[in-house]
Protein backbone atom coordinates (compact mmCIF):
# COMPACT_ATOMS: atom_id res chain seq x y z
CA UNK A 1 0.00 0.00 0.00
CA UNK A 2 0.91 2.94 -1.48
CA UNK A 3 2.31 5.69 1.90
CA UNK A 4 0.93 9.40 1.44
CA UNK A 5 4.01 11.92 1.06
CA UNK A 6 4.13 14.23 4.03
CA UNK A 7 3.57 18.14 2.76
CA UNK A 8 6.44 20.27 3.98
CA UNK A 9 7.22 23.76 3.86
CA UNK A 10 8.89 23.55 0.91
CA UNK A 11 6.12 22.34 -0.92
CA UNK A 12 3.87 25.05 0.51
CA UNK A 13 6.72 27.49 -0.69
CA UNK A 14 7.07 26.02 -4.57
CA UNK A 15 2.93 25.50 -4.91
CA UNK A 16 2.59 29.61 -3.94
CA UNK A 17 6.10 30.74 -5.55
CA UNK A 18 7.69 32.05 -2.92
CA UNK A 19 10.42 31.44 -0.58
CA UNK A 20 10.61 29.17 2.06
CA UNK A 21 11.38 32.20 4.67
CA UNK A 22 8.32 33.95 2.91
CA UNK A 23 5.79 30.90 3.94
CA UNK A 24 7.60 30.93 7.74
CA UNK A 25 6.70 34.88 7.61
CA UNK A 26 3.03 33.79 6.75
CA UNK A 27 2.63 31.11 9.23
CA UNK A 28 4.21 32.73 11.94
CA UNK A 29 2.07 36.49 11.22
CA UNK A 30 5.99 38.25 11.58
CA UNK A 31 7.24 40.31 8.89
CA UNK A 32 5.80 42.69 6.64
CA UNK A 33 4.10 40.70 3.91
CA UNK A 34 1.77 42.09 1.39
CA UNK A 35 -1.87 40.52 1.46
CA UNK A 36 -1.71 38.88 -1.70
CA UNK A 37 1.77 37.28 -1.13
CA UNK A 38 0.10 36.23 2.10
CA UNK A 39 -3.22 35.12 0.10
CA UNK A 40 -1.48 32.83 -2.55
CA UNK A 41 1.02 31.48 0.79
CA UNK A 42 -2.62 30.15 2.83
CA UNK A 43 -4.22 29.15 -0.50
CA UNK A 44 -1.23 26.86 -0.74
CA UNK A 45 -1.26 25.78 2.71
CA UNK A 46 -5.09 25.11 2.12
CA UNK A 47 -4.79 23.13 -1.10
CA UNK A 48 -2.10 21.06 -0.26
CA UNK A 49 -3.34 20.30 3.16
CA UNK A 50 -0.28 21.14 4.89
CA UNK A 51 0.22 20.71 8.60
CA UNK A 52 2.12 22.95 10.48
CA UNK A 53 4.32 21.58 13.59
CA UNK A 54 3.73 23.80 16.32
CA UNK A 55 6.32 21.82 17.94
CA UNK A 56 8.96 22.72 15.69
CA UNK A 57 8.12 26.00 15.50
CA UNK A 58 8.37 26.72 19.14
CA UNK A 59 12.44 25.08 19.39
CA UNK A 60 12.96 27.50 16.37
CA UNK A 61 12.22 30.45 18.41
CA UNK A 62 8.98 30.98 17.05
CA UNK A 63 5.79 31.18 18.69
CA UNK A 64 3.83 27.82 18.75
CA UNK A 65 0.68 29.01 18.44
CA UNK A 66 -0.44 27.15 21.28
CA UNK A 67 -2.31 28.83 25.10
CA UNK A 68 -1.96 26.72 28.37
CA UNK A 69 -5.09 26.12 30.41
CA UNK A 70 -5.52 24.63 33.35
CA UNK A 71 -8.66 24.28 35.23
CA UNK A 72 -8.89 23.51 38.53
CA UNK A 73 -12.19 22.95 38.53
CA UNK A 74 -14.27 21.96 35.97
CA UNK A 75 -17.63 21.19 37.31
CA UNK A 76 -17.70 24.71 38.28
CA UNK A 77 -20.11 26.51 36.20
CA UNK A 78 -18.00 29.83 36.66
CA UNK A 79 -14.88 28.39 35.26
CA UNK A 80 -16.53 26.43 32.29
CA UNK A 81 -18.46 29.76 31.17
CA UNK A 82 -14.96 31.32 31.22
CA UNK A 83 -13.65 28.49 29.61
CA UNK A 84 -15.76 28.94 26.43
CA UNK A 85 -15.07 32.40 26.09
CA UNK A 86 -11.33 32.24 26.54
CA UNK A 87 -11.22 29.58 23.61
CA UNK A 88 -13.63 31.53 21.58
CA UNK A 89 -11.76 34.92 21.79
CA UNK A 90 -8.25 32.84 21.31
CA UNK A 91 -9.35 30.95 18.10
CA UNK A 92 -10.70 33.88 16.64
CA UNK A 93 -7.12 35.04 16.73
CA UNK A 94 -5.92 31.48 14.86
CA UNK A 95 -4.70 30.23 18.80
CA UNK A 96 -5.07 26.47 19.81
CA UNK A 97 -6.27 26.49 23.79
CA UNK A 98 -4.62 23.36 25.00
CA UNK A 99 -6.88 22.27 28.05
CA UNK A 100 -6.05 20.83 31.21
CA UNK A 101 -7.94 19.96 34.31
CA UNK A 102 -5.79 20.91 37.21
CA UNK A 103 -7.67 18.84 40.39
CA UNK A 104 -7.53 20.44 43.88
CA UNK A 105 -3.81 19.03 45.01
CA UNK A 106 -1.28 21.42 44.47
CA UNK A 107 1.54 18.96 42.97
CA UNK A 108 -1.02 18.01 40.43
CA UNK A 109 -1.33 21.69 39.64
CA UNK A 110 2.30 21.89 39.00
CA UNK A 111 2.75 18.97 37.56
CA UNK A 112 0.24 19.99 35.03
CA UNK A 113 2.04 23.31 34.61
CA UNK A 114 5.34 21.47 33.83
CA UNK A 115 3.68 19.62 30.80
CA UNK A 116 2.74 22.73 29.50
CA UNK A 117 6.20 24.56 29.41
CA UNK A 118 7.71 21.50 28.66
CA UNK A 119 5.28 21.58 24.92
CA UNK A 120 6.62 25.13 24.17
CA UNK A 121 3.52 26.89 24.61
CA UNK A 122 3.24 30.72 24.43
CA UNK A 123 1.27 31.59 27.43
CA UNK A 124 -0.61 29.68 30.50
CA UNK A 125 -3.75 30.57 32.25
CA UNK A 126 -4.87 28.94 35.42
CA UNK A 127 -8.01 29.22 36.54
CA UNK A 128 -8.52 28.92 40.06
CA UNK A 129 -4.89 28.18 42.17
CA UNK A 130 -5.42 29.14 45.60
CA UNK A 131 -2.37 28.27 47.86
CA UNK A 132 0.31 27.44 45.19
CA UNK A 133 0.43 30.97 43.12
CA UNK A 134 4.12 32.18 44.18
CA UNK A 135 5.43 28.76 43.07
CA UNK A 136 3.43 28.38 39.61
CA UNK A 137 5.16 32.04 39.27
CA UNK A 138 8.77 30.57 39.73
CA UNK A 139 8.81 27.63 37.28
CA UNK A 140 6.72 29.42 34.50
CA UNK A 141 9.18 32.96 34.83
CA UNK A 142 12.11 30.37 34.58
CA UNK A 143 10.53 29.41 31.28
CA UNK A 144 10.09 32.73 30.05
CA UNK A 145 6.24 32.08 29.70
CA UNK A 146 3.89 34.76 30.45
CA UNK A 147 1.10 33.66 33.22
CA UNK A 148 -1.91 34.59 34.21
CA UNK A 149 -4.40 33.80 36.96
CA UNK A 150 -8.10 33.67 36.36
CA UNK A 151 -10.33 33.24 39.99
CA UNK A 152 -13.49 33.84 41.55
CA UNK A 153 -11.56 36.05 44.55
CA UNK A 154 -8.40 37.66 45.61
CA UNK A 155 -6.09 35.13 47.32
CA UNK A 156 -2.85 36.04 44.98
CA UNK A 157 -1.04 38.88 45.52
CA UNK A 158 2.24 38.32 43.60
CA UNK A 159 0.54 37.58 40.21
CA UNK A 160 -0.62 39.24 37.58
CA UNK A 161 -4.53 38.09 38.04
CA UNK A 162 -8.27 38.74 36.38
CA UNK A 163 -11.06 38.58 38.86
CA UNK A 164 -14.72 39.89 39.60
CA UNK A 165 -14.87 42.32 42.43
CA UNK A 166 -16.81 40.33 45.09
CA UNK A 167 -17.44 43.03 47.58
CA UNK A 168 -18.42 45.81 45.09
CA UNK A 169 -21.19 43.38 43.93
CA UNK A 170 -22.36 42.46 47.04
CA UNK A 171 -22.51 46.28 48.03
CA UNK A 172 -24.24 47.54 44.88
CA UNK A 173 -27.12 44.40 45.18
CA UNK A 174 -27.25 45.09 49.28
CA UNK A 175 -27.68 49.12 48.60
CA UNK A 176 -30.17 48.15 45.78
CA UNK A 177 -32.49 46.14 48.21
CA UNK A 178 -32.34 49.10 50.41
CA UNK A 179 -33.02 51.62 48.61
CA UNK A 180 -36.34 50.19 47.90
CA UNK A 181 -37.15 50.35 51.37
CA UNK A 182 -35.52 46.87 52.62
CA UNK A 183 -33.95 47.42 55.98
CA UNK A 184 -34.04 43.63 57.47
CA UNK A 185 -32.01 41.59 55.54
CA UNK A 186 -30.43 38.14 55.22
CA UNK A 187 -28.19 36.28 53.54
CA UNK A 188 -28.48 32.64 52.30
CA UNK A 189 -26.10 30.41 50.49
CA UNK A 190 -22.43 29.32 50.19
CA UNK A 191 -19.63 27.80 53.13
CA UNK A 192 -17.82 29.35 55.44
CA UNK A 193 -14.42 27.72 53.69
CA UNK A 194 -15.21 29.75 50.37
CA UNK A 195 -13.32 33.17 49.76
CA UNK A 196 -15.82 33.93 46.88
CA UNK A 197 -18.29 34.12 49.66
CA UNK A 198 -16.29 35.96 52.23
CA UNK A 199 -15.73 38.82 50.02
CA UNK A 200 -19.37 39.16 49.38
CA UNK A 201 -20.80 38.62 53.23
CA UNK A 202 -18.05 41.14 53.65
CA UNK A 203 -19.64 43.96 51.27
CA UNK A 204 -23.10 42.78 53.10
CA UNK A 205 -21.96 43.39 56.21
CA UNK A 206 -20.37 46.90 55.39
CA UNK A 207 -23.20 48.06 53.54
CA UNK A 208 -25.76 47.56 56.27
CA UNK A 209 -23.45 48.83 58.51
CA UNK A 210 -23.02 51.72 56.31
CA UNK A 211 -26.89 52.63 56.52
CA UNK A 212 -27.00 52.09 60.32
CA UNK A 213 -28.90 49.24 59.52
CA UNK A 214 -29.66 45.97 61.48
CA UNK A 215 -26.82 42.46 61.58
CA UNK A 216 -27.55 39.32 62.95
CA UNK A 217 -25.35 36.21 62.88
CA UNK A 218 -28.09 34.23 62.62
CA UNK A 219 -29.11 35.99 59.65
CA UNK A 220 -26.46 34.46 57.43
CA UNK A 221 -26.94 30.89 56.52
CA UNK A 222 -24.38 28.54 55.22
CA UNK A 223 -26.49 26.31 52.40
CA UNK A 224 -25.06 24.04 49.86
CA UNK A 225 -25.19 24.66 46.35
CA UNK A 226 -28.79 22.88 46.42
CA UNK A 227 -32.55 23.93 45.06
CA UNK A 228 -34.09 21.59 48.07
CA UNK A 229 -31.95 22.39 50.36
CA UNK A 230 -31.93 25.96 49.77
CA UNK A 231 -35.95 26.11 49.63
CA UNK A 232 -36.05 23.86 53.22
CA UNK A 233 -33.43 26.71 54.44
CA UNK A 234 -35.24 29.84 53.70
CA UNK A 235 -38.54 28.45 55.40
CA UNK A 236 -36.60 27.81 58.59
CA UNK A 237 -34.92 31.29 58.18
CA UNK A 238 -38.57 33.03 57.98
CA UNK A 239 -40.05 30.71 60.69
CA UNK A 240 -37.68 31.84 63.06
CA UNK A 241 -37.43 35.60 61.75
CA UNK A 242 -40.40 36.49 59.92
CA UNK A 243 -39.58 40.36 59.93
CA UNK A 244 -37.13 39.59 56.99
CA UNK A 245 -38.22 41.80 54.30
CA UNK A 246 -35.22 40.64 51.31
CA UNK A 247 -32.71 38.06 50.96
CA UNK A 248 -29.63 37.71 49.37
CA UNK A 249 -28.56 34.42 47.84
CA UNK A 250 -25.04 33.67 47.16
CA UNK A 251 -25.51 31.73 43.36
CA UNK A 252 -28.40 31.48 41.08
CA UNK A 253 -28.88 28.14 42.07
CA UNK A 254 -29.69 29.26 45.68
CA UNK A 255 -31.88 31.97 44.56
CA UNK A 256 -34.02 29.47 42.37
CA UNK A 257 -34.30 27.10 45.37
CA UNK A 258 -34.86 29.92 48.10
CA UNK A 259 -38.03 31.11 45.45
CA UNK A 260 -39.92 28.27 45.63
CA UNK A 261 -39.76 28.00 49.18
CA UNK A 262 -40.96 31.25 49.16
CA UNK A 263 -44.02 30.39 47.11
CA UNK A 264 -44.35 26.93 49.51
CA UNK A 265 -44.14 29.62 52.50
CA UNK A 266 -46.76 32.22 50.54
CA UNK A 267 -44.45 34.81 50.63
CA UNK A 268 -43.69 34.82 46.62
CA UNK A 269 -40.59 37.59 46.05
CA UNK A 270 -41.56 41.02 44.56
CA UNK A 271 -39.22 44.24 43.79
CA UNK A 272 -41.42 46.12 45.63
CA UNK A 273 -40.47 48.19 48.93
CA UNK A 274 -42.12 48.20 52.04
CA UNK A 275 -45.80 48.15 50.48
CA UNK A 276 -44.60 44.11 49.64
CA UNK A 277 -42.81 44.52 53.24
CA UNK A 278 -46.34 44.52 54.96
CA UNK A 279 -48.00 42.00 52.18
CA UNK A 280 -45.55 39.27 53.77
CA UNK A 281 -43.84 39.41 50.65
CA UNK A 282 -39.63 38.74 50.94
CA UNK A 283 -36.98 40.30 48.02
CA UNK A 284 -34.67 38.47 46.37
CA UNK A 285 -31.63 39.50 45.36
CA UNK A 286 -28.40 36.79 44.13
CA UNK A 287 -25.13 37.06 42.51
CA UNK A 288 -24.85 35.05 38.42
CA UNK A 289 -22.01 34.55 36.33
CA UNK A 290 -24.08 34.56 33.08
CA UNK A 291 -24.70 37.74 30.81
CA UNK A 292 -28.43 39.10 31.38
CA UNK A 293 -30.15 37.37 28.71
CA UNK A 294 -29.11 33.36 30.72
CA UNK A 295 -30.70 34.88 33.56
CA UNK A 296 -33.60 32.98 34.94
CA UNK A 297 -37.08 35.35 34.51
CA UNK A 298 -37.62 35.46 37.92
CA UNK A 299 -38.75 38.86 40.49
CA UNK A 300 -34.77 38.43 41.19
CA UNK A 301 -32.52 41.63 41.16
CA UNK A 302 -29.13 40.33 39.87
CA UNK A 303 -25.56 41.14 40.22
CA UNK A 304 -23.95 39.62 37.35
CA UNK A 305 -20.24 39.07 36.43
CA UNK A 306 -20.48 37.42 33.27
CA UNK A 307 -17.24 34.81 33.59
CA UNK A 308 -17.08 34.18 29.43
CA UNK A 309 -17.13 37.77 29.03
CA UNK A 310 -14.43 37.92 31.60
CA UNK A 311 -13.12 34.81 29.23
CA UNK A 312 -12.76 37.65 26.52
CA UNK A 313 -10.80 40.29 28.82
CA UNK A 314 -8.64 37.14 29.99
CA UNK A 315 -7.71 36.57 26.07
CA UNK A 316 -6.82 39.98 25.33
CA UNK A 317 -4.70 40.07 28.47
CA UNK A 318 -2.80 37.04 27.84
CA UNK A 319 -2.08 37.74 23.90
CA UNK A 320 -0.53 41.24 25.44
CA UNK A 321 1.67 39.32 27.85
CA UNK A 322 2.78 37.56 24.76
CA UNK A 323 3.12 39.86 22.45
CA UNK A 324 5.01 42.62 24.63
CA UNK A 325 7.31 40.85 27.01
CA UNK A 326 7.69 44.25 28.93
CA UNK A 327 4.19 44.45 30.13
CA UNK A 328 4.39 44.43 33.86
CA UNK A 329 1.89 42.25 35.80
CA UNK A 330 -0.62 43.25 37.39
CA UNK A 331 -4.80 43.21 38.85
CA UNK A 332 -7.65 43.71 36.96
CA UNK A 333 -11.20 43.80 38.61
CA UNK A 334 -14.03 43.69 36.94
CA UNK A 335 -16.69 45.25 38.01
CA UNK A 336 -20.74 44.15 38.73
CA UNK A 337 -23.95 44.87 36.96
CA UNK A 338 -27.07 45.35 38.67
CA UNK A 339 -29.73 43.50 36.71
CA UNK A 340 -33.42 44.13 37.89
CA UNK A 341 -36.58 42.23 37.36
CA UNK A 342 -38.50 43.66 34.15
Amino acid sequence: MAVAKKITINDVALAAGVSVSTVSLVLSGKGRISPATGQRVNEAVEQLGFVRNRQASALRGGQSGVIGLIVRDLTSPFYAELTAGLTEALEAQGRMVFLLHGGREADQLLSRLDMLLNQGVDGVIVAGASGVGSELCERAAEKGVPLVFASRASYLDEADTLRPDNMQAAQMLTEHLIRRGHQRIAWLGGKSSSLTRAERVGGYCATLIKYGLPFHSEWVVECESSQKKAAEAIGALLRSSPTISAVICYNDVIAMGAWFGLIRAGRQSGEGGVETFFGHQVALGAFADVGENALDDLPIVWATTPAREMGYTLADRIMQRIDNTDVQAGHQIVAARLVTAK
